[in-house]
């Protein structure tokens, strides 16, 4: 695919676009907080990839590729309003320091019946995980979008984000650390005591 967009290409880019569109959206959603935003980011996005169109060489990667640019836009964007930072591996550690739901809901007997954590994140409302996923920092938000919103495997991430997939690993894992600790304090907060309301299953 290394001519001018038109022809086969053209409808192949509007073809691929299209059905993008809800994904790129949502994902854009999540990385600017607000619609109008995510919008236009998304705009940007398609207008970019189709001045770039001849430099794709394998339409099965369209995807990615799309998904590349997206991330990259969104980055740029958050430099040049000095929002985004790249964090040293110190304050990797320190923004997203070990934090499980299993460790704080665990109790060995339950064990016997369910997964407590697995129960109380269900009944977690979608907001509050939209809320903690806006509130993440963007290397880490940037890294959960893709991998655990998008599906992406880590390889695929990384090849986005142009990162190591070390990186990709470790960002994530902080990432989801300090999104579950978001939901555990807003729980309590709330007065939610999810184990109080597991109940062992009564055998007869």
């Amino acid at each position: 695919m290394a001519q001018r967009p038109g022809g086969r290409h053209s409808e192949l880019f509007e073809r691929e676009v299209v059905a993008l569109l809800p994904d790129l959206l949502g994902a854009a959603l999540r990385l600017e907080k607000n619609r109008a935003d995510a919008e236009d980011l998304v705009a940007e996005c398609v207008a970019a990839a189709w001045q770039r169109l001849p430099t794709l060489r394998d339409p099965a990667a369209f995807r990615g590729w799309m998904f590349r640019i997206l991330s990259n836009r969104f980055i740029s964007q958050c430099r040049a309003r000095a929002s985004y930072r790249e964090l040293s591996v110190e304050e990797e550690v320190m923004e997203g320091e070990d934090f499980s739901l299993f460790l704080r809901l665990h109790q060995p007997m339950l064990l016997w019946w369910s997964s407590p954590e697995e129960q109380f994140l269900d009944r977690l409302l979608r907001e509050d995980l939209e809320r903690a996923v806006d509130a993440l920092p963007e290397c880490f938000r940037v890294v959960v979008v893709l991998v655990d919103l998008q599906s992406f495997s880590y390889q695929e991430a990384a090849d986005a984000l142009e990162l190591p997939i070390g990186t990709v690993r470790s960002r994530l894992a902080r990432g989801r650390a300090l999104l579950q600790k978001s939901l555990w304090l807003h729980a309590q907060d709330a007065g939610v005591r999810p184990l109080d309301r597991i109940e062992p299953v009564t055998r007869t």
